[in-house]
C-alpha cells in the first residue's frame, strides 16, 4: 500500500482487492460491498472507467423520465446513480446512498464482472455495459487521473502507458474487464454497447437502450434525448459535468471532467513505438475473444 502525491496535493492510498487495484476506503469496506443486496428492479450501468459512463447515465435517466429534462436536473449524476463501490470519507459512500434509495434504483459500477456483488445475478437484474476503444480509453483515463485526487497520480504519459498496459491502474486491466463482461453477456441480462457506436449513431443506440429498459419512446423524444446528451450540451450541464464536486477532489482546471468526447484522440498522444507496442499487446490479450471485431483503430 502506498500514499501517492501529485501537484503538491495528497492523493488517496490504494491497495488490492482480489488482485485489482482500488482506493483503500473501497478495500476496507469490501465485505460490505460484496454482500450488497440488489433488488430485482435495479438497473446497473457498468463500464471500465472513462468509457462513456456519465454519458450513458444521462441517456438512461432521460429514457426513464420519458425525456423530461427538468427531471434529469433534479440532482448531480453521482446522486442520481449511486456508485456502489466508491467511498470518499468526506463526501459519502455509494453503498450507503444505494441502500437508502427507494426503488427502482439506477446504480453504477466499474467493477470487473468477477467482482460484481453476486446478488445482481441472483436477482436477475438488468445491466448495461459500455466498452470503448482501449487507446482512447487509456488517454481519457490518463487525463482523469491528472485531475482526480481520489486516484493515484498517473506520473508521466510514458509511465502511465506502462501502468495501463500491465493493468496496474484502479479497476485493473482493460483487457480483462471488457472480456469478462463480454463473456457474461449471454448468460445474464446484459446489454453490451460500444462507445464508438453511440458516437456514430446515437439515436439508434438510445433506441436500443430504451427497448432494453422496457420504455417505448417516440421519435420526438428520442431526438430530444440525442440533443440533451450531446457532448456540447453535457459539457455545460452542471448536473452532469461534475462541477458540483469541490476542486480539492476534482481539479477541472488541470483537465475538465468532460474533456473531448471524441473518437481517435489517441493519435495525439501515442508515439509510433507506443502504438506498435500497444497493438502487439492487444493481439496477444484479445486472441481468445470475438470482441476484437468491434474495435477499429483507423
Amino acid at each position: 500500500m502506498e500514499a501517492l502525491e501529485s501537484e503538491g496535493v495528497n492523493r488517496i492510498a490504494v491497495d488490492y482487492v482480489e488482485g485489482i487495484l482500488q482506493p483503500t476506503p473501497t478495500c476496507d469496506t469490501w465485505d460490505q460491498i460484496w454482500s450488497f443486496q440488489a433488488r430485482p428492479d435495479d438497473l446497473l450501468i457498468s463500464t471500465y472507467p472513462k468509457a462513456g459512463t456519465t454519458w450513458t447515465q444521462e441517456i438512461v435517466d432521460l429514457i426513464q423520465n420519458g425525456g423530461d429534462v427538468n427531471q434529469s436536473q433534479r440532482a448531480p449524476t453521482h446522486e442520481r446513480f449511486p456508485f456502489i463501490e466508491w467511498i470518499i470519507p468526506s463526501l459519502g459512500s455509494g453503498l450507503e446512498q444505494a441502500n437508502a434509495m427507494t426503488s427502482p434504483r439506477m446504480l453504477k459500477t466499474h467493477l470487473p464482472f468477477h467482482l460484481l456483488p453476486p446478488s445482481f445475478l441472483e436477482k436477475n437484474c438488468k445491466m448495461i455495459y459500455v466498452a470503448r476503444n482501449p487507446k482512447d480509453n487509456m488517454v481519457s483515463y490518463y487525463h482523469f487521473h491528472r485531475m482526480n485526487r481520489n486516484l493515484p497520480a498517473p506520473g508521466t504519459w510514458e509511465e502511465y502507458f506502462e501502468s495501463f498496459l500491465t493493468g496496474k491502474v484502479c479497476w485493473g486491466s482493460w483487457f480483462d474487464h471488457v472480456k469478462g463482461w463480454w463473456h457474461a453477456k449471454d448468460q445474464h441480462r446484459i446489454l453490451y454497447l460500444f462507445y464508438e457506436d453511440m458516437k456514430e449513431n446515437p439515436k439508434h443506440e438510445i433506441q436500443k437502450l430504451a427497448e432494453f429498459i422496457g420504455k417505448s419512446l417516440d421519435d420526438k423524444v428520442l431526438d430530444k434525448i440525442v440533443h440533451h446528451t450531446s457532448f456540447s450540451v453535457m459539457k455545460q450541464n452542471p448536473m452532469a459535468n461534475y462541477t458540483s464536486i469541490p476542486a480539492e477532489f476534482m481539479n477541472q482546471s488541470i483537465s475538465p471532467f468532460i474533456r473531448k468526447g471524441v473518437v481517435g484522440d489517441w493519435k495525439n498522444h501515442f508515439t509510433v513505438a507506443q502504438n506498435e507496442r500497444f497493438d502487439d499487446d492487444y493481439r496477444k490479450n484479445m486472441a481468445d475473444t470475438t470482441l476484437t471485431l468491434h474495435f477499429r483503430f483507423s
